[in-house]
């Protein structure tokens, strides 16, 4: 009866998985630098140990028993369990362990994205043994992950500032309103008002922006997005009117799929932030990354007390 395990059991789960992976002993009499005898004895003293037949080995070929099967499963995890233990204690002498959660918005410039990983990069040269957690999410859900102690910070636009996070701003991204080719004001040479813009339909974000300058009604509105790649299609379709991130817009714009109107009388600037818990800056690694974050960016850090 198999009750616990031992130093030799855990030898002989990898010979048995090493066989397992080379699906055959003798494909796997190079990989353990041993002979055949000495595999199939050691797999048997493993079936002895285990108390049941785990796979079938002869003439006829490898075949691993569905018991064999179940227990290869379960011998996989309990290799990298111990992988795992094993990484967790050779890094507890470094400054900075455990994981790291980031929460982003997703699409932000190309140039901001940039930051971050230079960010990231200047982390990483810490004596630290840091495993990293990104997502990607809309800025309510972002928001709402920080509060439930599911994100350790994020970096996107937030337009709610919720009560007891801080909002540090980072940069700012330019919203430009476009319209397809298909779009009756894509070739107009004329300058467009704000009342020529009421005549057409919208493509409008499922949430609220402060900064924007069209006072639209749902009159107005015929269709909702709620991430840019849908409101693009919209635009693309040349049935709406709609706002895009002028970076997002910049390569549809030069293979003339797309037409900016009026940059400096409609366009607005969007803040992104990072945002997080004040107290999470008494967890090290934040605090760390923090100071590296706002370093990649150009921002002076107030001392903390």
């Amino acid at each position: 009866m198999f009750s616990n395990t031992t130093d030799l059991d855990l030898r002989l789960i990898r010979v048995f998985l090493s066989v397992v992976d080379a699906r055959g002993i003798t494909a796997a009499e190079a990989s353990l630098g041993v002979r055949q005898s000495t595999i199939s004895t050691q797999l048997s003293v493993l079936e002895t140990r285990v108390g049941f037949k785990l796979c079938e080995r002869g003439r006829g070929g490898f075949r691993l028993t569905s018991k064999g099967e179940r227990f290869a499963a379960s011998a996989r995890a309990l290799i990298a369990a111990t992988s795992d233990f094993v990484a967790q204690v050779r890094d507890m002498d470094r400054k900075l362990v455990g994981t790291l959660a980031i929460g982003l918005i997703g699409q932000a410039p190309l140039v901001e994205n940039a930051r971050v990983a230079e960010a990231i990069g200047m982390f990483r040269k810490r004596d630290q043994a840091v495993r990293f957690s990104m997502e990607v999410a809309p800025p309510q859900e972002l928001e709402e992950c920080i509060v439930n102690r599911q994100l350790d910070l994020a970096i996107g636009y937030f337009w709610h500032r919720l009560a007891g996070l801080t909002y540090t701003q980072l940069f700012t991204e330019r919203q430009v309103i476009y319209c397809g080719r298909g779009h009756p004001l894509f070739h107009t040479t004329r300058r467009v008002t704000g009342d020529d813009l009421l005549n057409f339909d919208w493509v409008w974000r499922t949430y609220h922006v402060p900064e924007e300058q069209i006072p639209l009604t749902n009159r107005h509105i015929t269709a909702t997005a709620d991430n840019i790649e849908a409101a693009t299609i919209l635009i693309l379709s040349g049935s709406h009117l709609g706002y895009l991130p002028e970076h997002h817009a910049e390569a549809f714009e030069q293979r003339g799929l797309v037409k900016a109107i009026d940059r400096d009388a409609f366009g607005f600037d969007v803040p992104f932030h990072l945002v997080m818990k004040p107290a999470a800056l008494d967890k090290p690694i934040v605090n760390a990354f923090c100071e590296d974050l706002l370093d990649a960016f150009g921002i002076r850090q107030e001392p903390r007390n």
